[in-house]
């Protein structure tokens, strides 16, 4: 699939699409993470969380079907981006790239001075991309269970 070819777009996060791209999410960091991954156990954020106008979330399509997806959740002045992922037949097209741009010019729109997001150990191409993206290392903010890194953006 040619990157040009996939199309990044608003969603509702409860939508079929969303759902879809979310399960595949899961069980992609489930294959990754030592002992799985249960989302019940992690800081999943509630759909209303990441919709206008306290947050967003991003569906990429190739063909009509989901290949991507991130979602931003609100809290007041800043905000945190959860569940970014790519499909393995999508990667390396900089599509993570794109949807963390979009992110940020939505934040900013929303009056975001600042990001936040957390990450585990075992996806270290994800901590890469965001140190190159000028992503700070910070102290943990949160208590999720997965989340070894934590990472902080001001914008």
């Amino acid at each position: 699939m040619p990157a040009d070819q996939i199309a990044i777009a608003e969603a509702d996060p409860r939508s079929g699409d969303a759902r879809g791209a979310l399960a595949a999410c899961y069980a992609g960091l489930a294959q990754r993470f030592p002992g799985g991954f249960d989302v019940t156990l992690s800081r999943n954020p509630d759909a209303q969380d990441m919709i206008r106008p306290g947050g967003i979330f991003l569906i990429a399509r190739s063909e009509h079907r989901p290949v991507a997806c991130v979602g931003l959740k609100g809290r007041n002045n800043w905000g945190e981006v959860k569940r970014l992922w790519v499909a393995p037949e999508a990667r390396g097209k900089g599509l993570a790239t794109r949807l963390m741009e979009q992110i940020e010019r939505t934040a900013r729109d929303l009056g975001m001075i600042l990001f936040r997001l957390d990450t585990n150990s075992a996806l270290p191409e994800a901590a890469a991309m965001y140190r190159r993206s000028g992503w700070v290392e910070i102290k943990r903010f949160n208590d999720d269970p997965y989340a070894h890194l934590f990472f902080e953006k001001r914008l």
